[in-house]
C-alpha cells in the first residue's frame, strides 16, 4: 500500500501573467516546492499534469476566439511555447512521472493524460499500489476537481491540499471543494 501525489498543472500560463492565469498561482508553485522539499519521501510516485495542446487547430472546440470560459477557453498551455512549461517556481526534481494531456482534444484530468512514453494515470496507481492520493495545483474548479474525482473513481482515497491550490473564480471554487468533500475526499492543509 503506498501515496501519490498529483502536482496538476503548475504552468505558465495558469499562474499569473499566462493566457489564463489565476490569482495566487505563482504562490502555489513555491508552496509545492516547499510541501516537496519536506515530503517528497513520503510518495511511492510523484505525478505532474501539464496541459500540452495542439497549436494549429482548436483542440476539438476546447480554443476559441470567443470563449464561453467553462467549455472553451483562449489558447493556452500550447505544446514547445512558455506558457506550456511547468512555473519557474515549482522544482520538478522530486517529480517521478510527467503526464501530458489534451493533445487535439479537451482534457481536465490528469487521467486523460499519459508518460511520453505512453503510461497512463490509472497503469500508475496500479503498478505502484497506490491507495491514498494527495492532490495539489492549478485550478481548483477545473483541472484539479477533475483529477480528484476521478482519482475517487478509481477507488483512492483522495485527500487535497487546501493551502496548495487556486482557482479560476471563488464560486466555482468553493462549489468543486464541496463536489469532492461530497464525493469523499478530505480537504485539509499541507502545513508548509
Amino acid at each position: 500500500m503506498s501515496k501519490a501525489l498529483f502536482i496538476v498543472d503548475v504552468q505558465n500560463d495558469f499562474t499569473e501573467g499566462g493566457a489564463l492565469g489565476v490569482d495566487g498561482g505563482d504562490a502555489v508553485a513555491e508552496r509545492i516546492t516547499r510541501y516537496l522539499g519536506a515530503h517528497a519521501s513520503d510518495y511511492a510516485v510523484i505525478i505532474a499534469s501539464r496541459d500540452w495542446h495542439d497549436g494549429d487547430n482548436d483542440n476539438g472546440g476546447h480554443f476559441s476566439s470567443e470563449p464561453d470560459y467553462v467549455d472553451s477557453w483562449p489558447a493556452h498551455c500550447v505544446s514547445g511555447t512558455d506558457g506550456a512549461e511547468y512555473d519557474t517556481g515549482f522544482d520538478t526534481t522530486a517529480v517521478t512521472h510527467h503526464v501530458k494531456k489534451g493533445q487535439g482534444k479537451a482534457a481536465y484530468s490528469a487521467f486523460e493524460g499519459a508518460t511520453d512514453d505512453g503510461v497512463t494515470v490509472a497503469h500508475l496507481l496500479e503498478e505502484y499500489a497506490v491507495v491514498d492520493a494527495d492532490v495539489v495545483g492549478l485550478t481548483t474548479d477545473y483541472c484539479v476537481r477533475t483529477t480528484a474525482l476521478d482519482a475517487i473513481a478509481h477507488g483512492r482515497r483522495v485527500r487535497l491540499f487546501t493551502d496548495l491550490i487556486a482557482g479560476v473564480a471563488e464560486s466555482s471554487s468553493e462549489a468543486a471543494l464541496a463536489e469532492l468533500a461530497h464525493a469523499g475526499a478530505e480537504l485539509a492543509e499541507s502545513g508548509v
